[in-house]
């Protein structure tokens, strides 16, 4: 197991070795104005004209987080369809929705084509020349959002705009999760040391635990499964996401012996309990934060809770999500996997392609 050395938190020669990775969680926000410049020809004169779909479909990359904030508000049946293709009642009254991406997406261009195919309404994010792009060329009138980049929220935020605009979901204010994004890249900045670092700060509680991480809106949930995926891959060890019924039983944890000698053998990794508060004003929500809290504060188990009150729904999942990037980043330094000569170079720190578990 790799030991955890906090000194490499605030080393500015293994900062400047991870720098490819930090740079770009730095540039979340700015890939997002690229995303909405990229598509504001086509956004400019988007509107719904009074029509509303039978039904919405989305399918692809992040379909589930549009799905996570459309839910709650969309005026119509939204499915988010793990493919491949789309449900058997698919057809010319209803909006497919793909988000898609540079690299080939098998259940994301079989969504398209199969748009296409029954006539289908079909909204696509995409770069002009992928797969999804020239799968959904066949339908004259598609709504195309020429996606720049391979960044999966830039391209949700961009489509959750053209979605308000339909009058299918709600605002979105995509300077505000731009400029969100870039806050959180000042607060979890390397040049800020630990003390200073809520990034680092986190980082250093898991150095020698087990994540669990837990948010208590949908919202919320979803950005704790982004941030698992993260911590997953920068430490390689097991990390969980999930509800509170499920983790109750891992916080009960027998008490840390306090007399143990850690160099007779390895101390055994403990939970730590990690809250991603969005500020939704729930008292269900609320009741199961406190039992989590209650419980992890009965079994000695640490607790750390990122908070994020302000901002429209999509703004307030962006900073949680890279917070929790950050954290993970810097648990990866501090463990050696990343900023050394061999770590593994994501194509972003610690996150994965989308698991399979809808």
């Amino acid at each position: 197991m790799s030991v955890f050395d906090d000194t490499r938190l605030d080393d500015p020669a293994t900062l400047r070795a991870a720098d490819h990775l930090l740079r770009r969680l730095a540039m979340a926000g700015a890939r997002v104005r690229a995303e909405l410049e990229a598509s504001e020809d086509v956004l400019s004169n988007l509107t719904s004209d009074g029509f509303r779909p039978r039904a919405v479909v989305a399918a692809g990359r992040d379909a589930r987080l549009v799905r996570a904030v459309l839910e709650p508000v969309c005026p119509v049946p939204f499915l988010a369809w793990p493919g491949p293709g789309l449900p058997g009642w698919a057809g010319p009254l209803d909006m497919v929705v793909v988000l898609g991406g540079a690299n080939e997406d098998a259940d994301a261009v079989s969504a398209a084509a199969e748009a296409v195919r029954r006539g289908c309404g079909l909204l696509v994010a995409a770069p002009e020349d992928s797969p999804v792009a020239i799968a959904s060329a066949g339908l004259r009138h598609a709504i195309r959002l020429p996606s720049q980049s391979d960044d999966q929220l830039a391209s949700a935020v961009a489509v959750l705009q053209a979605l308000h605009q339909l009058e299918l979901g709600p605002e979105v204010d995509h300077k505000s999760v731009a400029s969100m994004l870039d806050d959180v890249a000042i607060e979890c900045s390397p040049n800020n040391d630990v003390a200073s670092n809520p990034a680092k700060d986190l980082a250093l509680i898991l150095a020698d635990a087990l994540p669990l991480v837990w948010g208590g809106s949908v919202l919320a949930a979803r950005a704790a499964r982004r941030v698992v995926e993260a911590l997953r891959l920068a430490s390689g060890r097991p990390a969980l996401a999930a509800d509170t019924g499920h983790l109750l039983p891992v916080l009960n944890q027998p008490p840390r012996d306090l007399f143990a000698d850690p160099f007779d053998k390895p101390a055994e990794l403990r939970p730590a309990l990690v809250i991603l508060d969005d500020g939704v004003e729930d008292e269900g929500v609320a009741e199961h934060h406190r039992k989590l809290e209650r419980k992890a504060e009965a079994h000695d188990v640490r607790v750390f809770t990122v908070r994020q009150a302000s901002g429209t729904d999509i703004a307030r999942y962006a900073a949680l999500t890279q917070h929790g990037r950050y954290a993970a980043a810097y648990l990866g330094i501090g463990l050696g996997r990343y900023g050394t000569a061999t770590d593994t170079d994501p194509v972003e720190p610690g996150i994965p392609s989308e698991d399979p578990a809808w």
